[in-house]
């Protein structure tokens, strides 16, 4: 909810809960990873890592240029002051390491490390200098961009800096320089991709509460609400025209509802790019992961039919589930498949680039290991949470096959009882008449359609986010989460203690943040907000409420900009409730100014259409074992990759720092990091995502 500082990650397709005003991810990604062929525009002292073979697993350890002392990991999330009396939280297992004026906290995995260096250097730039002397002097690593930020959290002159990785460094590094009067603070971020899949909520602890001595964040705990009159509600929509117009959305519609009554629903801008049709509070939109607390609403109805308990063991429900180790399977309860604390990392490349039924997704489940331990952190798995709704569904109607029974009670429990005529699962009917169609930024920064095939692999596991919907429906939903299972005609439609449950804290997100089962509740600000983001491919959304004010609110965009709207919105609508200080338009500014800047920068790296050498030894047909197939063609000059279903794009080609290619998919919204290689005689094509890697290898079979 809250603007986060920057955190640029690599390779991240999802909720990322303390990534800087939450920008388009794909973006973001290609900005972190992408090499250059030109001379990079600022150089400052960091180490470099040796770049490792593309098939080989990351580093184990990146090794510092200056030794940190000795000193033992924290037995629980401490919090500690810099000599300068900056404070911060070292996570639980994490080890702080102080060194003059810099404290290192090193996560479990080695060489993933936080660095935070109080300075009273003149200007931003000598900070950052001095930072990274302290830190690991020595050795040199490009700056390939440099935004500025909103002040925040006590903090001005804030500016990000990325700097220039090489895919096969499976790592990021960033830094961010903020002054508190006289003193600049600088955090320096040197983390592996995989150790920030597995321990984003650990690193949000870190990051998004480093404040500065004496600090306060502002609270509106024990603030009565205003009512939503006709200004406040002007004042929201006035907001929601300038966001929408600054980040290049189309449309964007929105609902709010007050102690059950609906206080506005509507629409700004248009449902297509070059059409006049507006947007409305009946547009269909994909709500995308926002289906996970519809699902979870299924499984709380058959909990009061006693056909389930929360702590019924999910294997018991269903032959056939399993997770990757029979530990882990034994253990795992209903109430954990969609708590994210199962241990099992996120995996959706299987389902984006090889489509499944809801079988096989059941069937995949098999193959995914636990990387940590069940219920020690927050790990958000896609796979798992559809598990939840397949297993509901399954126990509702065992007769069905597996997608059947979970639609058949998502209908008679929730979209019929709750009046949802128009939400529903099927793509095909979803896209006639009044729907908002897909968009994102193409390359050039431009808006653009969305591959339209892209977020239909999701349908496979449609529990965790295959839901289309309007502000109509949701509001609805979000009314009655508001009152705890009422209808506004005072009707019960849920016991207050099987709905409620729902968002009793399972596990830590971060700080001030839990996720229960499908429903996040966020307390920075003193009063809870339970909330529930959606993002795929061309869409952005939230639903929310307030339980302690009777308040909801729902936030569907048709385009991956809207992401930075996503945790904004949220924010102004909290400004208006309860007077508080205007923050939510400077982000959006600074937002917009940053995805534009990313945009650039992530262009100017690359060579499209693909340089000629960098595709002359493409095979023209590749397998993966995870993955499926990949054809390799040539239409109209241009090399096509195609991944079968629909999903198909032009390539571009970027020259990495350690001397790899990388070629990348272009179809906006649709981008791929492929690393070019060799393994066993034959040509290889490499991607990754966060914990995991897949290989496509060329087939000579054909």
């Amino acid at each position: 909810m809250r603007q986060r500082h920057l955190i640029v990650m690599a390779g991240r397709n999802c909720r990322v809960s303390f990534a800087a005003v939450k920008l388009l991810v794909a973006l973001c990604a290609l900005v972190a990873c992408a090499g250059t062929g030109s001379s990079p525009p600022a150089a400052i002292p960091v180490s470099t890592t040796s770049a490792i073979p593309a098939t080989a697993s990351p580093p184990a350890a990146s090794p510092p240029a200056a030794s940190l002392p000795a000193a033992q990991p924290e037995p629980a999330d401490t919090r500690i002051t810099t000599i300068a009396g900056t404070t911060l939280t070292a996570p639980a297992g994490w080890t702080v390491h102080r060194r003059g004026n810099a404290v290192v906290i090193e996560a479990p995995e080695a060489a993933s490390r936080i660095a935070v260096v109080d300075t009273d250097a003149a200007t931003s730039e000598a900070a950052l200098a001095e930072a990274w002397a302290a830190y690991q002097p020595g050795a040199v690593r490009a700056v390939q961009l440099s935004t500025a930020e909103p002040d925040l959290d006590g903090w001005q002159d804030v500016r990000s800096y990325a700097y220039v990785t090489s895919p096969n460094e499976q790592r990021v590094v960033n830094a961010q320089v903020m002054r508190h009067g006289e003193r600049w603070t600088v955090r320096i971020y040197d983390v592996a991709n995989a150790v920030a899949g597995k321990r984003s909520a650990q690193i949000s602890l870190i990051i998004d509460e480093l404040l500065p001595a004496g600090y306060a964040r502002e609270s509106f705990a024990g603030r009565e609400a205003h009512a939503l009159d006709a200004a406040r509600v002007a004042e929201i929509g006035v907001f929601i025209e300038r966001a929408r117009a600054a980040l290049d959305v189309p449309g964007v519609s929105i609902g709010l509802v007050q102690h059950g009554k609906i206080v506005f629903a509507g629409g700004f801008g248009v449902r297509e790019l070059g059409k006049p049709a507006k947007v409305d509070a009946d547009t269909k939109y994909l709500i995308a992961s926002n289906t996970k607390p519809l699902t979870t609403l299924m499984l709380a109805k058959l909990v009061d039919e006693h056909k389930l308990t929360w702590e019924t063991p999910a294997a018991s429900l269903l032959a056939g589930f399993k997770l990757g180790d029979e530990a882990t399977t034994r253990q795992v309860m209903v109430k954990h498949l969609l708590c994210a604390c199962t241990g099992v990392p996120r995996q959706d490349l299987f389902w984006i680039l090889e489509r499944r039924t809801a079988a096989r997704a059941i069937d995949w489940l098999g193959h995914m290991k636990a990387t940590s331990k069940l219920g020690e952190i927050y790990q958000y798995s896609n796979p798992v949470a559809a598990a939840a709704g397949y297993v509901g569904g399954h126990a509702a109607y065992p007769a069905l096959e597996l997608g059947a029974a979970y639609d058949q009670a998502m209908q008679t429990r929730v979209f019929g009882p709750l009046g949802m005529t128009s939400t529903m699962f099927d793509f095909a009917r979803a896209r006639r008449g009044n729907y908002a169609r897909g968009h994102t930024l193409d390359l050039d920064g431009k808006p653009a359609f969305a591959l339209s095939a892209a977020p239909e692999g999701i349908f496979g596991l449609r529990p965790a986010g295959g839901a289309w919907s309007t502000v109509h429906d949701l509001l609805r939903y979000v009314a009655m989460e508001a009152a705890k299972g009422l209808l506004p005609d005072g009707a019960r439609y849920i016991s207050e203690a099987a709905v409620v449950a729902r968002a009793a804290p399972q596990i830590v997100v971060g700080p001030h943040i839990t996720y229960g089962m499908g429903v996040e509740v966020d307390t920075t600000y003193g009063t809870p907000v339970a909330n529930h983001g959606g993002r795929m491919f061309g869409y952005r959304s939230n639903v929310l409420w307030l339980p302690d004010h009777e308040v909801g609110a729902v936030l569907l965009t048709n385009s991956d900009t809207g992401n930075a709207i996503m945790p904004a919105f949220t924010r102004k609508l909290l400004e208006v409730l309860f007077d508080g200080e205007p923050q939510a338009d400077r982000d959006i500014a600074a937002a917009a100014t940053a995805l534009h800047e990313r945009t650039t920068a992530t262009r100017a790296r690359l060579t499209m259409p693909a340089d000629r050498d960098a595709i002359a030894g493409l095979a023209s047909h590749y397998t993966s074992p995870d993955l499926g197939e990949l054809r390799v063609r040539t239409v109209g000059g241009a090399t096509i990759f195609d991944f079968g279903d629909g999903l198909q794009s032009p390539v571009a080609s970027r020259k990495n720092p350690d001397g790899s290619v990388s070629l990348i998919t272009s179809a906006p919204g649709f981008w791929r990091d492929l690393v070019v290689g060799a393994s066993g005689g034959r040509r290889t094509l490499l991607t990754r995502e966060d914990q995991h890697e897949y290989v496509f290898t060329e087939d000579t079979a054909r």
